[in-house]
């Protein structure tokens, strides 16, 4: 009884301090979004070549998105995860292009294409999170189809009557509001991570805690950030066989590079 009365508890764990440099959040106004926007304009207008084979890249995985949806809606969230793999790779060369010209470089294509393989751990972490979520994101979806239709809905035909029908405001909201925590969950992970990743070579989960750092201490402008994400992309894909995004995914791949630097600042 007293050999178990004097035993002495185990000291706590303490982690061992992050080996990631200090940095802190920059405090960010209203019109830093629409700065973005325009610094990441002159960086496309002054790597038009480079920029444009990145705008055909996202153009093409639109399409090729499209096209399944419409034909082969059960491959859909194949066809978007390997999207989603391959786009962050594809914008890693977008803001190594900005990186450059904010360094006085001149663009090289060859280091874009390949400027991921000196981080490709990190890369490959974090991606492999978006995929997960980008799953969840798409069984979750199921199940609220499943508990609002009894027979599912097996087209896009199908699927653009639902949500276009009034009688079903009800599954629209519980549908909207899923989707939209997951896409706020995803943004606020990636909005900045990938930027990081290039800049500082930090892990992927540094990467991440320090995006979602961003978000959470001015959400009110990077809400303003994503809207103006979606709305840009919206409009760039209600054009005939979305041919904005030829323009558009560059546009914002290079704001998303000023989004960092305008919204992080290493010690």
């Amino acid at each position: 009884m007293s050999n178990f009365q004097d035993e002495v508890p185990p000291p706590l764990y303490v982690p061992p301090p992050s080996e990631a440099p200090p940095k802190e959040v920059i405090s960010l106004t209203w019109s830093a979004p629409p700065r973005w926007l325009g610094l990441g304009w002159r960086d496309l207008t002054a790597n038009p070549g480079v920029s444009l084979f990145y705008g055909l890249a996202f153009w093409g995985m639109a399409v090729l998105l499209g096209v399944v949806f419409r034909t082969q809606t059960e491959y859909t969230m194949m066809m978007a995860s390997g999207c989603l793999l391959l786009g962050p790779f594809l914008a890693m060369g977008l803001y190594e292009v900005s990186r450059r010209r904010e360094l006085g470089l001149p663009a090289d294509f060859a280091r874009s294409m390949t400027c991921w393989r000196s981080h490709l751990r990190s890369m490959g972490l974090l991606v492999g999170v978006l995929i997960v979520l980008e799953l969840l994101w798409g069984r979750a979806s199921l199940v609220v189809i499943a508990v609002f239709f009894n027979a599912g809905l097996p087209s896009s035909i199908g699927a653009a009557q639902a949500v276009f029908n009034p009688d079903n405001w009800e599954f629209v909201l519980v549908y909207t509001l899923v989707g939209g925590a997951f896409a706020a969950l995803v943004f606020a992970i990636s909005v900045v991570s990938i930027p990081m990743i290039l800049d500082h070579d930090t892990d992927a989960i540094t990467a991440a805690i320090g995006s979602i750092e961003v978000v959470v201490t001015h959400p009110g402008v990077m809400l303003l950030w994503g809207a103006l994400i979606t709305a840009l992309v919206t409009v760039a894909l209600l054009l005939p066989w979305a041919v904005g995004l030829l323009l558009m995914g560059p546009l914002l791949g290079h704001a998303t590079w000023h989004a960092y630097r305008g919204s992080v600042r290493w010690l």
